[in-house]
């Protein structure tokens, strides 16, 4: 099949990340991979590094005119069989270039826990063929409070690359980041935006320094709070037990050197880096939002707290550190469910799935 992409974020979160995750691994499928992207979106250095094509397009507004007409040019040059569209903007373009093109299959992925109001107005929600849906929580949204067709949405959990199921533990791997390897590390990764509620992280800092002061919070990824947070936790005086690493490439080495990985968002789809924790074997501690309790089964695969309870947040970390056996053991069931149900394989099975049915309808 020859399967086209659309993603109109110039950022590199766990979206983006996903949306690579597709492309390549369908194209090591056997499929013909395109994206459309902004010209200087950093997916499009990460997708032509693999090989994938990328054609850019403006993608200024939603009914970018010019866009909508050059897409739909290519999507009959290329014999397009799929179009598969992402965030706001690209799913505008996308979708009425598709149509006017004549594409066998139009879908669109959501990627966020937030209702679709469909109107005369919003018309675009109702061209795609089929709606994926990251997580179970956000079908039900889509079908429960916005009258999606249930036949039309579907599920399809992200996938977890098979290499993050064969980390080893490496306590040596602290010094990376300036600790000593019986330093207790916890990690929050993710881009640094408000709905990542990192200022809950923060807020659970003295709470858990105060039972273990030698502590430290690896604060993984980079974003347009970075400043904002560094000031936050200076203003707090808990800046010397955070180390800001930025962005990383290398998350496996993160989480092989993490004693308990935290997630405090606001609001979630099914978030990867949750997935990558468990998959690596690492205890995990997380907000009750969204997708989350779909992965992180309360006592069973991790623990789960509300979100904005710092107090609970700040006691689950210390209870994971005075009892890292249980918090191991809890952590290994954890594995082996995202091993089992959350694989990138899994992922890629469903997809061709959904592809293959709607392209011969």
């Amino acid at each position: 099949m020859r399967i086209l992409h659309t993603e109109w974020s110039d950022g590199l979160g766990g979206q983006e990340k996903r949306v690579l995750s597709e492309l390549f691994g369908l194209a090591g499928r056997g499929h013909d991979m395109l994206l459309v992207c902004r010209p200087g979106a950093r997916i499009r250095s990460e997708a032509e590094k693999h090989g994938v094509r990328v054609i850019t397009l403006p993608l200024r507004r939603p009914f970018d005119v010019p866009s909508i007409l050059k897409l739909r040019k290519i999507l009959k040059e290329q014999a397009v069989d799929i179009v598969n569209t992402h965030s706001g903007v690209d799913s505008w373009v996308g979708a009425i270039a598709a149509k006017l093109a004549g594409v066998p299959l139009l879908v669109r992925t959501r990627h966020l826990n937030i209702p679709l109001k469909r109107s005369i107005f919003n018309f675009v929600h109702y061209l795609p063929d089929v709606y994926i849906t990251c997580g179970e929580n956000m079908r039900n949204t889509l079908v429960d409070q916005c009258g999606f067709a249930a036949e039309r949405v579907v599920s399809i959990p992200t996938g977890v690359p098979m290499e993050f199921f064969d980390v080893a533990r490496d306590a040596g791997g602290k010094k990376a980041f300036g600790l000593d390897p019986e330093t207790p590390v916890i990690s929050n990764v993710g881009i640094l935006r408000r709905v990542k509620g990192h200022e809950t992280t923060f807020r659970a800092v003295p709470a858990v320094v105060r039972e273990f002061p030698h502590v430290r919070f690896l604060i993984v990824g980079d974003g347009p709070r970075r400043q904002e947070l560094e000031r936050m936790a200076e203003d707090m005086d808990i800046k010397k037990y955070m180390v800001f690493t930025g962005f990383r490439d290398d998350i496996r080495a993160v989480y092989a050197c993490t004693d308990v990985a935290i997630l405090s968002s606001w609001s979630e789809g099914l978030p990867q880096s949750v997935l990558q924790a468990l998959a690596c074997g690492v205890p995990v501690i997380a907000t009750r939002v969204g997708g989350v309790p779909e992965v992180v089964i309360q006592g069973k695969t991790g623990v789960l707290v509300e979100a904005g309870d710092h107090e609970g947040l700040a006691r689950e970390i210390v209870t994971a550190l005075r009892e890292p056996a249980k918090a191991r053991q809890v952590a290994l069931a954890g594995k082996e469910f995202v091993r089992n149900s959350h694989s990138v394989e899994h992922m890629l099975d469903q997809l061709e799935g959904i592809y293959s049915r709607g392209k011969q309808r």
